[in-house]
């Protein structure tokens, strides 16, 4: 009888305790309701929370709502600094706001807050792993990406972040069988996110599957919700149309793109590009000049410049030129060879164009450094190898399936001076089907040179 009194008093209280915790945490969900129980949403989530989301989901994040969490980031790690996943999502957002102003003293920052996150987290922590590739493929050193990306995946196979940086990097590495695997396994993981569209559109234009590429990254934008993101998109599908030549399409996309996002600079520049496509030369300088006040990119200061040059302001021209090598002297870890070669070849030291691409290409051998060198070479009078490397870039059967104007251009040029005539006159001509407004240094040479080659001969060599 007493033990039964007892089971019954041990039963009673273990309900008393169970409807106690009840309480509590129906008390808990009640705090959480609005006071007048109606069907009000809960509140939106603040510019932290909206960053994060992104930072850790690979999707472009708002410039403001980044400033917020990286504050916000480094006051709780000043508190808490052995917290391993802050430190990630720390690092995450410095490669993102490095990435979107082209601030290069973020990447010493990233680097130190993401090796940080491997030091103090878990054993197995694919999220800084994935941060150190991301931020690898922001210094364009690809082969690091590689290794990073890869490791992130073997922590988490079904990360589809991890698996979707390292299209980026099997991109600038020219495994073209590696990306194709990437891609496949994002679009298993995540068949339906406007990200992964984005990533297939990336990859179908570097394959040269024009119109697959600009569905894929119309569907993306209009799939996309939040705004940072959605402008990204926007200002892809801009480069895809200028890229075919579709001026007014182009504008269109860059201009909705910068309504979206006022911090999308690369739209701004896409725009300033387009509208000198279009004669609004003063208009287009303008668009430069405030894309580069934001955002000191040396690509935009390239384009400036030979929009300068093409005008006959030489000096104007100069003076962006000189932006290029300040970068390269203040890159912070960055691989500027590429860019700094395609400048040396055409406004500087062409042999010195060779050297920074043989490097390039030995150590990452990707399609635009194919170009680049073949034109460099061709710059110093290395013709017969420079054709090789402009095949490489333009042969689809060899890697280069992208339909690029400068890089056909370039190998017409390489051909006529080969004396290879039929050849050159097909692909100078192709350059300018692709895009007619492909440059405005380049595009008028390749006018006058298709001029001076005339129609077709007897004697030309077969295409």
């Amino acid at each position: 009888m007493e033990i039964e009194r007892g089971r019954r008093s041990r039963r009673r209280n273990r309900v008393l305790i169970a409807s106690v915790a009840g309480a509590a945490v129906l008390g808990g969900v009640l705090v959480l309701l609005p006071w007048d129980g109606g069907d009000a949403s809960p509140p939106a989530p603040g510019p932290a929370a909206l960053a994060r989301g992104a930072v850790t989901t690979g999707v472009p994040a708002a410039l403001p709502d980044l400033a917020v969490l990286i504050g916000e980031r480094e006051r709780h790690l000043r508190a808490q600094p052995l917290d391993g996943p802050s430190w990630a999502v720390l690092g995450a957002a410095y490669v993102e706001q490095g990435r979107r102003t082209a601030d290069v003293a973020m990447w010493a920052k990233a680097e130190k807050a993401l090796h940080t996150s491997l030091k103090v987290g878990a054993e197995r922590n694919p999220q800084a792993l994935e941060g150190l590739a991301a931020l690898a493929v922001a210094r364009r050193d690809f082969p690091a990406a590689k290794k990073w990306g890869e490791s992130a995946v073997k922590a988490a196979p079904k990360r589809w972040t991890a698996h979707a940086v390292l299209i980026d990097a099997y991109t600038g590495l020219g495994d073209d069988k590696g990306v194709g695997r990437a891609l496949e396994k994002i679009m298993e993981l995540r068949p339906d996110a406007p990200a992964t569209g984005a990533r297939a559109a990336a990859v179908y234009r570097d394959r040269g599957w024009r119109e697959d590429a600009q569905a894929r990254i119309s569907d993306a934008a209009a799939a996309a919700e939040a705004p940072a993101e959605r402008a990204a998109y926007l200002e892809q599908a801009g480069r895809l149309a200028f890229e075919r030549g579709e001026r007014e399409e182009a504008l269109r996309f860059f201009q909705e793109s910068l309504r979206t996002d006022p911090d999308q600079r690369a739209a701004q520049a896409g725009q300033a590009r387009t509208l000198a496509a279009l004669g609004r030369t003063t208009d287009a300088l303008s668009a430069y000049q405030a894309a580069l006040a934001k955002r000191p990119d040396a690509e935009y200061a390239l384009e400036l410049g030979e929009l300068y040059e093409s005008l006959g302001l030489g000096q104007a021209a100069r003076v962006q030129y000189d932006l290029l090598r300040v970068r390269d002297a203040e890159a912070a870890g960055a691989d500027e060879r590429l860019l700094l070669g395609r400048f040396e070849a055409d406004h500087g030291d062409p042999a010195r164009a060779v050297r920074l691409l043989r490097e390039e290409w030995g150590r990452q051998p990707g399609i635009a450094v194919a170009d680049a060198l073949g034109w460099a070479l061709h710059r110093t009078g290395e013709h017969e190898e420079a054709l090789e490397f402009a095949t490489i870039a333009t042969d689809g059967d060899k890697g280069g399936g992208v339909r690029s104007a400068p890089y056909v251009f370039h190998r017409g040029v390489i051909e006529r001076e080969l004396e290879r005539y039929g050849p050159a006159r097909r692909h100078l001509r192709e350059a300018l089907m692709i895009n007619p407004y492909f440059s405005p240094l380049r595009a008028p040479e390749a006018r006058r040179a298709l001029d001076e080659l005339g129609e077709p001969s007897v004697e030309d060599p077969p295409a």
